[in-house]
């Protein structure tokens, strides 16, 4: 006697959060309804509740489990016994490989505007902004500015949005990255 086969895999958050992630970005947020990511993973949309309250808290949890990966890659880097400039430089170019990397990640991140999510998303990525720019700051030889470093970010996230589905691999932009984080390097650590 075989054991019995289980009809459907146990619903887990991942494979909730996997699904709406890409509905997502299909579909803008708006658009999205709990009963569609159910009727994506062949589930009734209940049994996402059981998971998630509502499609907000769903998004928020998108959200804050993307910004920890990227802030994971940030203290990994930190973390690497390297010289001051090469790990700035290295912090520059994970940022950029990141965003090309993990493409819908950064998009959830960073690019989906509505007012809905807008205010309850707000804490997650100052945690971030705040790890990064204080990682620039320790790493340059000289006093920088706050603006200063939210110019490199601004630069870096525009870089990522200009190439963000044009590109299938970091690996594909990786020397314009390259020359694109050099560049930001010699303002950077230049003497003021």
């Amino acid at each position: 006697m075989s054991p019995r086969k289980s009809v459907q895999q146990e619903l887990t958050r991942e494979m909730i959060m996997d699904a709406a992630r890409d509905l997502f970005i299909e579909k803008g947020y708006q658009q999205v309804s709990m009963r569609q990511i159910g009727k994506e993973l062949g589930y009734s949309h209940g049994a996402i509740y059981y998971h998630f309250k509502n499609k907000a808290e769903l998004f928020y949890a998108l959200v804050e489990e993307h910004f920890k990966m990227l802030e994971l890659e940030l203290k990994q880097i930190m973390k690497k016994p390297l010289e001051p400039q090469e790990k700035l430089q290295n912090i520059l170019l994970g940022f950029i490989q990141f965003g090309l990397t993990h493409q819908s990640h950064y998009e959830i991140m960073f690019l989906i505007k509505d007012e809905e999510v807008r205010n309850f998303i707000n804490q997650e990525p100052n945690n971030t902004y705040e790890m990064f720019a204080n990682s620039v700051q320790s790493l340059c030889d000289h006093s920088i500015t706050i603006r200063d470093i939210w110019s490199i970010f601004l630069s870096l996230h525009g870089f990522v949005t200009h190439y963000l589905r044009h590109v299938v691999e970091y690996e594909d932009v990786e020397e314009m990255a390259r020359a694109h984080v050099n560049f930001l390097l010699k303002s950077l650590l230049a003497d003021n």
